[in-house]
């Protein structure tokens, strides 16, 4: 097996003396194993190709390592590390901004050195923004409590159950005051686009996107995905409600008559709509939805399978076990069995 390919710590291509030093935005870029390396680059090289195109030093940047050793991504390539977390701590760098990219494994991660340093950012007032998976880890020492946030639509259900303080939401990115957090991979590149945006100006954004190849700037308040089974365009706004309805209200289903007078349709014209654009009834349909979010937590979390069932508006185990089989060809419990042993009590 070939081992893995190291890639240096990214340095700015341009190194222009028309801006003083001091002016650029300094970001620590802490990198956690198993890290995805679409999520890193998607936020990095705007900042680069920014960077370019001013002909400036708009920003710069070091890769931070919880050690100096290289640290290796979800597809098996290194990142060098320019300095430690232990190093980061013990002076002060003037750094104006933490993000942190972290993996799937995130219940291995989160260790009383992380929970340290993460609070000695916070403290010292830098701006956190957290991509993907490393929502998480910010909910973890609480500096999340009553803070709207988002964090990768895989990952929604498990972190809602787990962590009731957030505010979370499905969107591409979420900025409140000192934290920003974002749903990863190519999201990670709209929140990029925002920052620069916010630090040069929207020309220079705009121009940033144009040489990337990319139709414009993505609002962080986008929805991450459609909603469940409507993947496609053209569908009738009033099932958008209706479906948006339903996966809001799982722990305790409401009656077609009320999600079909929410969506501002009669019973009969909302019975027309799923039959037309999904293929099944409204009520076959919440009971899908809420099915999968009941899968979602069973392979993400720990959760006891009565709870998980409770979670998604189902009062007997049984009952629960027999609609799950009925979707998905195995019950909870078979389901439950082919988590890796890596999954703890919350994420992964």
């Amino acid at each position: 097996m070939n081992a893995p390919a190291t890639i240096s710590a990214i340095e700015p291509t341009e190194q222009p003396n028309d801006l003083p030093l001091d002016h650029s935005l300094k970001i620590a870029v802490l990198v956690l194993s198993g890290f995805s390396h679409l999520t890193l680059h998607a936020y990095l090289e705007p900042l680069q190709i920014a960077n370019v195109l001013s002909k400036a030093p708009l920003f710069r940047w070091q890769v931070v390592g919880l050690d100096k050793k290289p640290v290796y991504g979800a597809n098996g390539i290194a990142i060098s590390v320019d300095v430690a977390t232990e190093e980061l701590s013990a002076y002060n760098p003037h750094l104006n901004q933490l993000v942190i990219v972290a993996g799937e494994q995130i219940g291995q991660q989160f260790t009383p050195q992380l929970h340290t340093f993460l609070r000695r950012m916070a403290r010292r007032g830098i701006l956190i923004s957290a991509l993907g998976t490393a929502t998480w880890l910010l909910a973890e020492t609480g500096l999340l409590t009553d803070i709207p946030c988002t964090i990768h639509w895989s990952r929604l259900a498990a972190f809602s159950e787990v962590f009731r303080k957030p505010r979370v939401r499905e969107t591409l990115f979420v900025k409140d005051g000192q934290y920003s957090t974002c749903a990863g991979e190519l999201a990670a590149f709209d929140l990029a686009i925002d920052l620069i945006a916010s630090q040069a100006g929207a020309t220079v954004a705009q121009d940033v996107c144009r040489y990337a190849i990319v139709d414009g700037q993505r609002s962080g308040s986008n929805r991450q995905t459609a909603p469940s089974g409507l993947s496609y365009a053209n569908v009738s706004e009033k099932l958008v409600i209706a479906v948006q309805t339903m996966e809001a209200n799982l722990d305790n289903p409401l009656s077609m008559d009320v999600v079909a007078k929410r969506s501002g349709v009669s019973r009969r014209q909302l019975e027309r709509l799923f039959v037309t654009h999904v293929s099944l009834s409204p009520a076959k349909h919440y009971l899908k939805i809420r099915l999968d979010h009941a899968k979602r937590l069973i392979e993400g979390t720990r959760m006891p399978l009565i709870d998980i069932a409770i979670a998604c508006g189902f009062i007997s185990a049984s009952h629960f076990s027999k609609c799950f089989k009925s979707i998905h060809g195995k019950t909870p419990q078979q389901c439950r069995l082919e988590v890796p042993a890596w999954v703890g009590p919350g994420l992964g």
